[in-house]
């Protein structure tokens, strides 16, 4: 397993540790975000999809579960597992179909529906620094 860790002093410092986090997953493509309520998730996710190419606005799904971009190397999938309550509504509209299509899926509140994520996985986990900075930990698989 590989871990890194990024510091973002600012906002203008989201789209480097993007890029770097994109060239470091190499071929994984299912990222999961852990972290309290506005330590920034939705923010870097954002950075992540104009990365990859997604020129539409990105959101955070909050009620419709999963929005798809489309980006220079296919669909984009970005998930916000908040308001699951029951592992049976992740698999009611068709998550193991996300995670076996091959293309990115971004995952906000993972531990909602932790049962069900597949390994190998990118774990990223922010957290808030006492100067209002973010760090970002990522464990990559081998």
């Amino acid at each position: 397993m590989k871990e890194l860790v990024y510091h973002a002093g600012t906002l203008s410092a989201l789209p480097g540790i993007a890029k770097s986090i994109i060239a470091d997953a190499g071929d994984q493509r299912l990222l999961a975000f852990f972290g309290d309520m506005g330590v920034g998730k939705t923010t870097l996710i954002q950075s992540i999809c104009h990365s990859l190419g997604v020129v539409t606005e990105v959101t955070s799904p909050t009620f419709a579960l999963v929005n798809e971009y489309a980006a220079t190397g296919g669909p984009v999938f970005h998930f916000d597992f908040y308001r699951i309550n029951r592992i049976e509504e992740a698999l009611d509209f068709g998550i193991e179909e996300y995670f076996d299509s091959g293309a990115w899926c971004l995952m906000e509140w993972p531990e909602r529906v932790e049962s069900l994520l597949p390994e190998p996985l990118v774990r990223l986990h922010l957290t808030e620094d006492p100067d209002g900075s973010r760090t970002i930990r990522v464990k990559i698989p081998s």
